[in-house]
């Protein structure tokens, strides 16, 4: 009998299916599992990740049984699947995929097959809420199956146009299939185009339309804190302990969907909220992970990932250098990446994930050279960590960054390397 864990990985091989006819069918055959709890989806293009562990944070600050859906992982696939800040363990795993693979009939995909594990295990635990994260675009995504109480899309940027389309217009709409009929939607998307479309879809299926920055809004103090004015609710003198303005975003979004949550009569007192966002982790995202020499990890995968890192590391990081170890997957425009965090680089080690999608050094290496005049390249992500460091002095700061894959990996290389006192 082949090993659960195998069949799972062997899965990886099976791509990506714009159908959702084989996943639906396997959650009836299981008996509709995503139903058996309340919902909340969260869609976008950056930040899907963070905005969903915020909520999270807050509902479990609350004593509610919380189930987390994200992806990818970072080093553990176990990351995947939470309940209560708690990973799968292994062995309701493996006994979970018996469990589906046992239902399958037609071949269902490697992201389709883990949500539906996801689904599953959240019904076994008789979660209250869910916090799901759809895995790209919206529509024929499998986390789709879900009827959530609120459907949140972060932002909307060009992304997977292969699979979304080459237009924005035509990538929102692909996001904002996540939008229920008579259902409620909350969103940070800017730019008229992608608020028209986002819009148009809520008008035609009789759904609520939040926007940050007309019914939710932030306002930052100068002492670090910032208060959410929103729809029924108020909070004064939050903060949080993810880095980056734009994790403000995100907690702006977070704090829309207790908002209206709390409206749909789900009693979530204040300290939870405040607690909720003061004590939240996220890894992999603006992550201080080494303290000497002082290395970040960011797991920005897209140009408006890149953006928002350089972002930060202007205004929340101080140092002389920096030295950026860069790896990408080839379905990403790392040209405009590259472009981006090569204004603020005084040098670039490029790198290679360890993934099948990986762009190889020799396509890589060229268009780095365009944009910096410093530029190595490492095949081995241990070896361009090693480099980098070498390179780094007292106040320098090295930055991981340009694929989650490549986080995971360098995490996992400092936590067998580093002396103790040495990692945060």
């Amino acid at each position: 009998m082949q090993d659960p864990l195998s069949y799972l990985e062997g899965l990886k091989q099976s791509g990506i299916n714009l159908n959702l006819g084989p996943v639906s069918r396997l959650v009836a055959r299981l008996g509709h599992p995503q139903t058996r709890y309340k919902t909340i989806l969260i869609g976008g293009t950056n930040g899907k990740g963070s905005t969903a562990a915020i909520i999270s944070s807050i509902l479990m600050k609350e004593g509610m049984n919380v189930g987390l859906y994200t992806s990818p992982h970072l080093r553990d696939f176990r990351e995947r699947i939470r309940v209560n800040g708690r990973m799968i363990p292994e062995d309701a795993l493996c006994t979970l995929i018996d469990t589906v693979k046992a239902a399958v009939e037609e071949p269902v995909t490697y992201f389709e097959f883990t949500t539906v594990l996801a689904f599953q295990y959240f019904c076994r635990c008789e979660v209250d809420i869910a916090v799901i994260e759809v895995g790209m675009g919206g529509r024929l995504d499998a986390t789709n199956l879900v009827l959530p109480e609120v459907s949140v899309i972060t932002n909307i940027s060009m992304e997977h146009q292969e699979y979304l389309g080459n237009k924005l217009e035509l990538i929102a709409a692909e996001k904002g299939g996540i939008i229920k009929r008579g259902g409620i939607c909350i969103t940070a998307a800017q730019g008229r185009t992608v608020i028209d479309v986002l819009e148009k879809i809520c008008i035609e299926r009789g759904s609520s339309f939040y926007r940050a920055g007309r019914d939710i809004r932030i306002r930052r103090s100068v002492k670090g804190s910032f208060s959410y004015y929103g729809i029924n609710k108020r909070y004064r003198g939050l903060r949080i302990s993810l880095l980056g303005n734009h994790q403000l975003k995100n907690a702006a979004l977070a704090l829309g969907v207790v908002d209206i949550m709390t409206g749909k009569g789900m009693n979530v007192h204040d300290s939870s909220v405040i607690e909720g966002i003061r004590d939240v982790t996220w890894d992999g995202r603006l992550e201080l992970v080494s303290c000497n020499p002082k290395i970040i990890a960011d797991g920005a995968h897209n140009p408006a990932g890149i953006l928002s890192l350089c972002n930060a590391l202007i205004t929340d990081f101080s140092y002389d250098k920096l030295i950026v170890v860069f790896g990408v997957l080839r379905d990403k425009n790392y040209r405009s990446m590259l472009r981006s965090i090569a204004l603020l680089a005084d040098t670039i080690i490029l790198t290679m994930p360890k993934s099948e999608r990986a762009v190889c050094l020799k396509d890589l290496l060229p268009v780095a050279s365009l944009y910096h005049d410093k530029v190595e390249a490492m095949d081995n992500s241990a070896e361009a960590l090693a480099r980098a460091g070498s390179l780094a002095g007292m106040n320098d700061l090295v930055c991981i960054t340009g694929s989650l894959y490549l986080v995971g990996e360098i995490k996992e290389n400092l936590e067998s390397n580093l002396p103790k006192d040495r990692l945060l």
